[in-house]
């Protein structure tokens, strides 16, 4: 077995027909992050003539040293349970990384640890890759744990929906009846989804400035999205979806929901009067109740809408994803909703659309991405995990980050020298 530099094109033909290809693993992902001054390879591990293993691994300077790390984004695309196969990998990018003053080699395989159900809980019995973090320690893969919170390069945990073979309406069932209510009351609402043009990204930027701003994190700026766009979006990766609410549909379908309640109730009342409906007293009282109930909701309704139209215009933004959609699955990467429109809960519209897009399209799953791996409701997030554990699915578990060190005297370096690497551009963040 022997490791070589491989074309973009043979890199691709191997990496598009392996089970753990994601777009961290493209050539477009290496374009984009070519703008941080990060420079990529193309490896590939051939048996007589076959490849067998491969990677894009990206190469950056050290601060304040004249080294490099070296990052396969998601990992190594290999069979980890394949310990001779690794082995045979590990030692020969350690050379290639060497020759080229590369310190240490990070990994975050896109690979299962145990298999958990949507509560979070371990299934008995269920898959793991155990054998997988062995292989790696015995090769000298240092593991930085079983982290629960959201601190690595990528998130260890995620929320994920399997779409494969399902349909739509087998996936709606798996929703809680919560879930269910809130798309359909969306759509009586009016609130439809739509793509953006790369015109429309300041949309996008507003809307995940509110969403910084209230959750008090420091949002990117505008040309972090637009080189994201300009990188990915025309291969198809890239796709951000927005929720708006014409104000003329909502008053329509509330006018039309009004009239029906005041029929269905002038109805039952003229049956009543005239003996052709057979209804006991208090059956017919509770349902001319519930319809008056709707009727002064509605009507109440109708003002409000009125209210909110002369306020925001006839249509209004009210939230968004970035998504990004590659090999066998649809991520949600990014989103957020206006503020003051929060009552409308449209990320769940919007997220519906993306889990129809990898139905509809043939994608295994759907990913809503990183939650934390602690489910106590005392966790601050914990209501994040809610909000995506509705969609049904399952918790997904990754192995978690590695690195390969070949200068331990370096790494130390490294490791001192990034600390205060980092503190100098918070603080220049600061003050900014």
């Amino acid at each position: 077995m022997k490791l070589n530099e491989i074309t973009k094109k043979e890199f691709k033909k191997f990496a598009d027909n392996h089970p753990q290809i994601t777009f961290h693993q493209t050539k477009e992902w290496a374009n984009l992050k070519a703008k941080n001054n990060w420079t990529s390879y193309y490896l590939g591990l051939k048996d007589n003539d076959k490849l067998i293993a491969a990677t894009m691994i990206l190469r950056k300077k050290i601060p304040l040293i004249n080294k490099y790390m070296f990052y396969a984004p998601r990992g190594f695309l290999i069979d980890y349970n394949d310990y001779e196969t690794l082995k045979s990998f590990t030692s020969q990018i350690k050379k290639y990384v060497k020759e080229k003053k590369g310190i240490f080699i990070k990994i975050d395989p896109y690979v299962e640890y145990q298999e958990h159900d949507n509560n979070g809980e371990i299934v008995k019995d269920g898959i793991n890759n155990f054998e997988a973090i062995k292989n790696l320690k015995k090769l000298g893969y240092k593991h930085f744990g079983f982290n629960l919170m959201q601190d690595t390069l990528q998130p260890r945990w995620m929320h994920v929906i399997d779409t494969n073979g399902k349909t739509l309406e087998e996936i709606l069932n798996n929703m809680e009846s919560k879930t269910r209510q809130i798309l359909r009351k969306n759509e009586k609402c009016g609130i439809k989804t739509r793509e953006i043009s790369r015109e429309e990204l300041p949309l996008f930027k507003k809307i995940m400035q509110h969403t910084s701003d209230r959750r008090e994190f420091v949002d990117r700026p505008l040309s972090y999205y637009e080189n994201m766009w300009d990188n990915l979006h025309e291969s198809g990766i890239l796709k951000i979806l927005i929720a708006e609410l014409d104000f003329d549909e909502y008053k329509k379908n509330t006018l039309d929901e009004l009239n029906n309640n005041k029929k269905e109730l002038e109805e039952r009342i003229t049956k009543k009067e005239k003996s052709i409906l057979k209804m006991n007293d208090k059956k017919f009282e509770q349902s001319n109740k519930q319809n008056q109930s709707n009727i002064n909701r509605l009507e109440k309704q109708l003002e409000k809408i009125e209210e909110l139209k002369q306020q925001y215009g006839k249509k209004v933004l009210l939230g968004g994803i970035l998504f990004l959609i590659y090999g066998n699955e649809v991520l949600s990467l990014y989103g957020g909703s206006e503020s003051k429109l929060m009552q409308f809960q449209s990320a769940y519209t919007v997220h519906y659309a993306g889990i129809k897009y990898a139905v509809e399209n043939n994608y295994k799953k759907y990913n809503f991405y990183g939650i934390t791996g602690d489910f106590r409701k005392e966790n601050p997030l914990y209501g994040l995990f809610l909000f995506k554990k509705s969609f049904g699915g399952h918790v997904c578990e990754l192995i978690g980050e590695f690195d390969y060190v070949i200068s331990p005297f370096w790494y130390n370096i490294y490791k001192i020298t990034f600390s205060i690497y980092h503190k100098l551009k918070t603080i220049t963040k600061k003050f900014k």
